[in-house]
């Protein structure tokens, strides 16, 4: 990738470092979109070859990945065909089937345009010769001085002509697909369209009786797929199509032309049908893994056996190669927006630095760029509105906070409001609550308050565990699977009690086993009446063994926590490479890396009873699963 030299005024030929960029001015932007696409090397690469034979692409990803840019891209990658002009007559032997005729690009308008001048030279013979006639009937009116009969007469020969109109006027067609200014195959995007903006549609006649109707072929509309002829069509949430039309699509796509009749049933177009329009299109569809249990199972079929299905990545390697891409990325869009400035080194790098927190995980940096360019955009507006030449830091910095998402503003009030009203605490030990740590939307943190109470069991023959709260089946699972926890690796046996779990204030439902450390925290501090310290916040899932197993959004989950006052986080070790919180909370919280529940109990649990807990759980520790005791190794 070159690097435009602002000294020589023009680009030089070898690829330089990135790091000779004082702006992203300096960096050069493909022309293409499909060299802009950045991170999705895999994806360009299955593009091009459908592209290169006309085949089908089925893109399933997250949103923002760019699958709606690959889509655009295959357009311009398409093999150069001939586009064609569409245009549809009148049937004189049978009005409710309106003939269509194709022709090279750019021709249709010149057929159209011949026949409206036909269409008038014969009207303007007409009217000469009806103003002639009505001229000599006043004469002779005159003559014979019946005026008013004379006025009368003129007036009846005048609609006797009008009906004798010629029917040549009527036989003008309709320019149905006009590809005069298309010089590369057409992209038309279909997502969210009905079946009459997609498959065509014939408009109702009001005045369809008396003889004042409007022909046939003058209300045929071409749909989204004839439009697309020669190029791509690309439909987003191809999942939530209904089933009819997406069985309509399929025939378009098998047979490459498409009959265009109303939609409505209680239409007057209903009654007509358009000949076969060509509709020789590509098929782009995209959506999230969801969107394959609403696709027409024959429809897929046919994508995957004639083309291909592309899973997107989210994420990329963080490497100089792939930071340099970032670097062209934020060009691209300032290139894009038009109205903001470019930015200079440190807001660029900064750019790239909240591309390493919004992966969540270790040496990643994020693809979903569609987010990361509305961070770019708010910081151009941010230093537009300050009347600067060029993006800084602290803009960046600035955008952050204005480009918050609506989860990190409902995450934000959550905080607000539970500090006002005490719904968790942070600070001074209490016994069977914990503050647990969650994620709204995609990297949002929020404290969620966990509360156990140990009661003796209605039931004399085991105890049970009750958890009240929206929560999703993993996360009663992860909750169920507690019990057997405890009892393994503190030996307390909890049959005898049944164990009520709160997630305090979780209206929005809580989903996922990332809580299961603070439950089984929660827990055993309920069961051995242990005060746990407020001031910490944890995270983490815990396996039937009692390891902690990483989570996503630690990064989010401590910032909530240091927004709310906490002062110790507890993430999985696995994590900590995760974790790449801003600079202002830094000095702020304490994060301690944690691999079993005894580290995490180690330090959650204050005050009495503690060390002959800690002790017991030790002594259990030294034992096996099958209960034989550890032996010294033999050599």
């Amino acid at each position: 990738m070159a690097i435009h030299n602002p000294e020589k005024g023009s680009e030089t030929d070898e690829t330089l470092e990135f790091s000779g960029y004082k702006t992203s001015e300096d960096i050069d932007v493909p022309e293409r979109i499909i060299d802009q696409i950045i991170g999705q090397e895999e994806a360009v690469e299955t593009v091009r070859k459908a592209a290169k034979q006309r085949r089908n692409v089925l893109l399933i990803g997250e949103p923002g990945v760019g699958k709606s840019m690959l889509a655009k891209g295959m357009a311009e990658l398409l093999p150069p065909e001939e586009l064609q002009d569409i245009l549809v007559y009148p049937n004189m032997d049978d009005n409710h089937n309106p003939l269509i005729g194709v022709m090279p690009a750019g021709e249709g308008k010149t057929v159209v345009t011949n026949y409206k001048l036909k269409a008038k030279s014969q009207d303007e013979r007409k009217n000469i010769f009806m103003i002639a006639i009505i001229s000599l009937i006043m004469v002779i009116g005159f003559v014979l001085q019946q005026f008013l009969a004379a006025i009368i007469a003129a007036g009846i020969v005048f609609l006797a002509l009008q009906q004798m109109k010629p029917r040549s006027t009527l036989m003008v067609p309709k320019l149905l697909v006009n590809n005069e200014k298309n010089k590369m195959a057409p992209f038309v995007d279909a997502t969210g369209a009905h079946s009459g903006a997609l498959l065509g549609d014939v408009r109702h006649d009001p005045y369809q009786s008396g003889g004042l109707g409007t022909p046939a072929h003058e209300r045929v509309e071409a749909g989204m797929i004839h439009k697309a002829s020669k190029g791509v069509l690309y439909v987003d949430e191809m999942g939530s199509m209904k089933m009819k039309t997406q069985q309509e699509l399929l025939t378009a796509m098998q047979e490459k032309k498409y009959s265009i009749t109303g939609q409505s049933e209680t239409s007057s177009g209903a009654m007509v049908r358009s000949q076969a329009v060509p509709c020789d299109f590509v098929l782009v569809a995209s959506g999230n893994l969801h969107i394959l249990e609403g696709m027409h199972p024959a429809l897929r079929s046919r994508i995957r056996g004639y083309g291909y299905e592309v899973y997107m990545k989210d994420t990329m390697p963080d490497n100089k190669e792939n930071r340099d891409k970032l670097v062209q990325f934020v060009a691209q869009e300032v290139k894009k927006d038009g109205r903001i400035p470019h930015f200079g080194r440190e807001a660029v790098e900064e750019i790239i630095r909240e591309a390493q927190r919004r992966a969540g995980k270790k040496e990643s940096l994020t693809l979903k760029l569609r987010d990361l360019g509305g961070l770019v955009r708010a910081a151009g507006d941010i230093a537009k509105g300050e009347q600067k030449d060029e993006v800084d830091l602290d803009h960046v910095i600035s955008a952050k906070k204005l480009a918050r998402t609506l989860e990190q503003q409902i995450a934000d009030r959550y905080i607000v409001q539970k500090k006002r009203y005490r719904v968790f605490r942070s600070e001074g030990g209490e016994v069977g609550r914990v503050n647990g740590l969650a994620i709204i939307g995609d990297r949002s943190g929020i404290i969620m308050p966990i509360v156990a109470e140990a009661a003796p069991a209605q039931s004399k023959e085991e105890g049970k565990i009750i958890a009240t709260g929206k929560l999703g089946e993993i996360a009663r699972e992860a909750v169920q699977n507690v019990s057997a926890l405890i009892k393994k690796h503190t030996g307390t046996d909890i049959a005898s009690y049944d164990i009520h779990i709160q997630f305090l204030q979780s209206y929005e439902g809580v989903e996922g086993d990332s809580a299961s450390v603070s439950v089984a925290t929660a827990v055993v501090s309920a069961l051995e009446n242990i005060p746990v310290d407020q001031s910490v916040a944890l995270t983490g899932s815990l396996s039937v063994r009692g390891d902690v197993l990483p989570v996503g959004g630690v990064t989010g989950k401590i910032e909530a926590a240091a927004e709310a006052g906490i002062k110790k986080v507890l993430i999985p070790q696995s994590n900590m490479e995760d974790v790449f919180i801003e600079e202002r909370y830094q000095k702020e919280i304490e994060i301690i890396p944690v691999e079993t529940l005894s580290d995490v109990l180690e330090h959650t649990l204050v005050g009495k009873g503690k060390k002959s807990l800690m002790e017991k759980m030790k002594k259990i520790a030294d034992i096996v699963p099958h209960g034989i005791l550890k032996q010294p190794a033999t050599h």
